[in-house]
Parts: C-alpha cells; structure tokens; sequence
C-alpha cells in the first residue's frame, strides 16, 4: 500500500481499523518469520560460550536484549490463578454497585483492560426485576462504556419493546466487562478470571429473573454444555451464593441479538422466548 497517495481520512480510517482490531503496536518495516526464529533459538543456544552465557548485558548499547523480550514488564497482568483469587477478594468486598465498578476500574488482573478503551459496566435500571447478561462489549460499547449501543443494541431495544418494555425495565451487563480485540471471543481463561465480578454483580442487582444473552453467557452462567439452540427457551436455576448462603434466581437463555442480526430467520425462536419471559414478569 502506497500511504503517501493516501487522504488524511483514509489514514485516518486506517489507523481506527488496526485500533478496533487490537493492533496499536508497530514492531518493524519488515515482516519477521518468528517460528524460524524460535525453532533456531535451541541451536544458538547450544554454540553459545559458557563464558558468553554469564556474562552481564551491557547497558549502554541503547537497545533491549533478546532475553530480556522474555521478561514480564512492571505492568504485566499477575499470573491467572493469582489474578482469579483477587478478583474473588474485590468482588466479595464489594457491597455496592459503585464500589464493584471502583473495584473493576482499579483490577489489572485481566490483560484485556489494556487493550481496551474503557470497562463497560452496566446499563439500564438497578433497581429492576431482571437481569439481561451479555458476553463482552462489541467497538460501539467500547468507544461509549455502555452494553449493547451498537446495531445489536438496537436490536435488543426493540425485543424489549415488542413486550411493553425498556431499558428502565431491565439491567443490562456482560460476563466479561472489557472489549476483547477485534470483537473476539473471550478465552476460557479471561472469562474465569471475570466471572467472580459479573456473580457480585447480580447479587448486588438480585434479580427475579436473569436472561442470558448467548450461548457463551449460558454456559458461563449455567453451567451448560449444548449449544444455545437447545440451551433456549428453557427456564433453569440460577445458584447465586452470598452473604446468607445460597439461592437460586430463575433463569432463561435466549438468541444473542447479534446472532439474530446474522440469523433474521431465527427471529421467530427469539419471539417464543420474549414471549416466555413477559408470562414470567406478569407473575413477578
């Protein structure tokens, strides 16, 4: 590509691009073939001088020597179990809503905080009966810090409206509260290390219902193993431990609106869903 021929604008595009991918970092002009890289590393190794292999890096070369590229930063996230066992310790501290989001806002346990513009927390009414859970924040909810803003957000608007509901109704938060790069999946290990913050969540919220948005926040969540076609429309237990033991909060999973904003012909099975969960409410 040709960047001198470019507009401010189309660099400008480009640049938000690589930002929305995750990619805020340049490491050369020219592409390196790291896998040669390391599968050569063994043999240097070996031709390397006792001598050579003790011998203190200089410091005054102004350059940072391969070994050290190995080491954690200052900043590096502490190792998972580590960062797991302190997100337990802030979340159960927590006993208000605004102390669990001053707690998420200070944790640097979770690598995803850095690669993101901001934690999105929640959004809707903290008050309500029910509790939508998402799995992560999308660009649009990372630019603003709120949950579903984006075209899936609309989407979502309108469910709850085709029910005589708004987000006044409900509360509205994700798994995992930081954007993952380029819209990824969260991994198994980000997600657990969040999942003691999104627990104290709901049990400072103490829903009625909780509805899991996706499969990801149904299995998460509930504990399940199929795939959200089979997982929806069936009313489970939510286990919530707290302070007086444990309790179980009623829960539905129903098609993520993105998914549906994919599959519009699945419309209809999110319908029977919504449906569900306003018989639910009435009887609240």
């Amino acid at each position: 590509m040709d960047v001198q021929n470019l507009t401010r604008e189309e660099l400008v595009a480009i640049a938000r691009w690589y930002a929305d991918m995750g990619i805020d970092l340049a490491v050369g002009e020219q592409p390196r073939d790291r896998f040669a890289e390391v599968a050569a590393e063994p043999a240097r190794v070996e031709r390397r001088q006792p001598a050579e292999a003790s011998a203190p890096v200089p410091q005054s070369q102004g350059r940072v020597a391969p070994r050290d590229l190995a080491r954690p930063s200052a900043t590096a996230a502490p190792p998972p179990d580590e960062a797991t066992r302190t997100a337990r310790e802030l979340a159960a501290a927590a006993q208000s809503l605004d102390e669990l989001r001053a707690a998420l806002e200070n944790f640097d346990g979770c690598a995803l905080k850095r690669t993101a513009n901001r934690l999105v927390f929640a959004d809707g009414n903290p008050q309500a009966r029910i509790m939508l859970v998402g799995e992560a924040p999308g660009a649009d909810e990372d630019r603003q810090g709120l949950p579903f803003v984006g075209r899936a957000g609309q989407l979502l608007d309108m469910m709850l409206r085709a029910i005589d509901m708004d987000r006044s109704h409900v509360y509205i938060a994700n798994v995992v509260p930081w954007r993952p790069p380029g819209n990824r999946t969260p991994s198994p290990q980000e997600t657990a290390i969040c999942l003691p913050f999104i627990h104290r969540q709901i049990a400072l919220v103490d829903p009625a219902i909780v509805v899991c948005l996706g499969g990801s926040a149904a299995q998460t969540l509930l504990g399940l193993k199929e795939g959200i076609m089979r997982a929806r429309g069936v009313w489970r237990d939510f286990a919530l431990e707290g302070g007086e033991g444990q309790r179980s909060i009623r829960a539905l999973a129903t098609l993520h609106p993105a998914y549906l904003l994919r599959q519009p012909a699945h419309k209809r099975l999110a319908w029977r869903d919504l449906r569900e969960l306003k018989r639910a409410v009435a009887k609240l």
